[in-house]
């Protein structure tokens, strides 16, 4: 997985466990000082699922950039033994994701948007649910949106 060339660029990021672990490389190649490359001026979205606070991985370094970079990084995570979603069950990705269900479908429009996903494949089921109900929310079909973000490189996992 590649970063966009778009400094502007919109990156929406999906881990959850140790698939964080790409995207702290994007994170430091976007943020960090002694790493950057490109001078990034887009934003950076990560959604971050794991069983316990005690799991997330590099928390600290992701506490500081959310901090530091307030206007390009933000940083969501479900965590789903101890977090409830609205209906009270356990709060996983997808309803992390649920919550910014507007705003995010928003952002998926604009052609500069990149979306990576990395980590558990069990995610995938309740991605694509949630994309679905949003699509058809908003008066898409996700199946046909997915696909053309696949063939622009927009979507990737």
């Amino acid at each position: 997985m590649l970063l966009p060339d778009d400094p502007n660029a919109t990156i929406i990021m999906i881990a959850t466990g140790t698939g964080i672990a790409p995207f702290r490389a994007f994170l430091w190649r976007m943020f960090k000082k002694s790493m950057k490359i490109i001078k990034f001026n887009g934003l950076a979205w990560l959604f971050f699922g794991v069983p316990t606070d005690t799991t997330v991985l590099y928390k600290p370094d992701l506490e500081w950039l959310a901090y530091k970079h307030k206007r390009n990084f933000r940083y969501d995570v479900a965590i789903s033994r101890e977090q409830k979603n609205a209906k009270g069950e356990k709060m996983y990705i997808q309803n992390r994701m649920a919550e910014y269900a507007d705003e995010l479908w928003e952002v998926l429009q604009k052609p500069t948007t990149h979306t990576y996903m990395c980590g558990l494949r069990g995610m995938e089921d309740g991605i694509s649910e949630f994309m679905t109900k949003t699509a058809e929310k908003n008066g898409a079909v996700w199946k046909d949106f997915e696909k053309q973000m696949k063939r622009d490189g927009r979507w990737q996992f």
